[in-house]
């Protein structure tokens, strides 16, 4: 099916708006999560150039090597696509394209440093800035298609996690017990983006990716993955017990999902994004644990894992409509055990909607 050009047409359109808002010449960006919001294109990312130069007025230019311009005949309208044969100097060529004496180009956080590094050797009178303050505004907000994309992942995210908690994990390795999640996340039809566990002392890591350790009763073990539908991600966390848990644990468990409860009950557009990690971060210290909070509340989700808003103290961002995020509380302590629940949510005209419904009350597995 040919992709709906218009829609990246319109976003090209509100980006230049941005620029000519903000006195930026021109929009460097690379095969990562910019250019496919701007152009559908999903990228290659190699030693080859390839870069999106959007100009503050008139048609965006796509840069690429000649064996990619197959790739791209369903963009000429969208684009106007120029390559360069293996001989050629790519940097030199985009700063062709980019002329002038001195433009001021707007660079996305995902092109490779070597290549900014050769064009600003190309173009050394040009005044080079983050890309960020362009497309956060843009990003941020999610229309009503990237919605329902995120809907959908999220819910075959959580359905996957349904039938993976109907049988036991111990014996498994953390390794062995994330393969079955992530495989049955896959079989719903979404494509890989990560996947992480770790269980007994090594949930009290949050970023744990999983290892040979093998899941044990009496363990608490933390499963954080997703997926993504058409680019955009799913992004979940839960906690579970192998076997009966102890009354220390039941109590850390229900902080953390009070915290959770307590942070989505704060959501509203106008408010601003610290507010979600002070709340959270309240609930837990309030129930004596705030020396084991290692992290803020949540990060924003899209067409990337993490991105903006960042839900952390000091972003005094205001939320609004359209924005989604994560809230995910939570508290670590070493040698023991890590507790995080995180779901995906939506800011809505009057509050929140969960993305997530997977099971939020502590859950026992064999």
């Amino acid at each position: 099916m040919e992709p709906d050009l218009t829609v990246f047409a319109d976003r090209i359109r509100r980006l230049q708006a941005e620029m000519t808002r903000q006195n930026v010449d021109w929009l460097v960006a690379g095969p990562a999560a910019d250019l496919r919001y701007l152009t559908g294109l999903v990228g290659h990312p190699s030693e080859r150039m390839s870069v999106l130069l959007v100009p503050r007025g008139g048609g965006p230019i796509y840069l690429a090597p000649g064996l990619e311009a197959p790739q791209l005949a369903n963009r000429r309208d969208l684009l106007d696509v120029v390559t360069w044969e293996e001989t050629q100097d790519p940097a030199t060529i985009a700063a062709d394209l980019l002329g002038g004496d001195s433009p001021t180009v707007a660079v996305d956080d995902t092109l490779w440093s070597v290549f900014l590094l050769r064009l600003q050797e190309a173009l050394p009178g040009a005044a080079w800035s983050e890309a960020g303050a362009l497309l956060r505004p843009l990003r941020m907000i999610k229309d009503g298609r990237e919605i329902e994309l995120m809907r959908e992942a999220a819910r075959r995210t959580d359905d996957a996690w349904l039938e993976f908690i109907s049988a036991p994990i111990a014996g498994l390795t953390e390794l062995q017990a994330l393969r079955r999640l992530l495989d049955l996340t896959y079989a719903r039809g979404l494509g890989p983006n990560f996947g992480s566990c770790g269980s007994g002392p090594n949930s009290a890591s949050p970023h744990h990716s999983g290892n040979d350790r093998v899941i044990q009763p009496g363990d608490a073990v933390v499963f954080d993955w997703g997926g993504t539908l058409e680019g955009y991600n799913s992004d979940i966390t839960r906690t579970v017990f192998v076997g009966e848990p102890p009354d220390d644990f039941r109590r850390a468990y229900a902080a953390v999902l009070a915290a959770n409860e307590a942070a989505l009950q704060v959501i509203r557009p106008g408010v601003p994004c610290e507010a979600l990690d002070l709340t959270a971060r309240a609930v837990l210290e309030d129930a004596g644990y705030g020396e084991y909070i290692l992290h803020r509340v949540g990060h924003g989700l899209g067409l990337s894992i993490h991105e903006e808003p960042y839900l952390v103290l000091g972003n005094t961002l205001p939320l609004a409509e359209g924005m989604i995020f994560s809230d995910e509380p939570g508290i670590y302590i070493p040698g023991r055990w890590g507790i995080r629940i995180e779901d995906a949510v939506l800011c809505t005209d009057t509050g929140a909607e969960r993305l997530n419904e997977a099971p939020r009350e502590l859950t026992v597995v064999g």
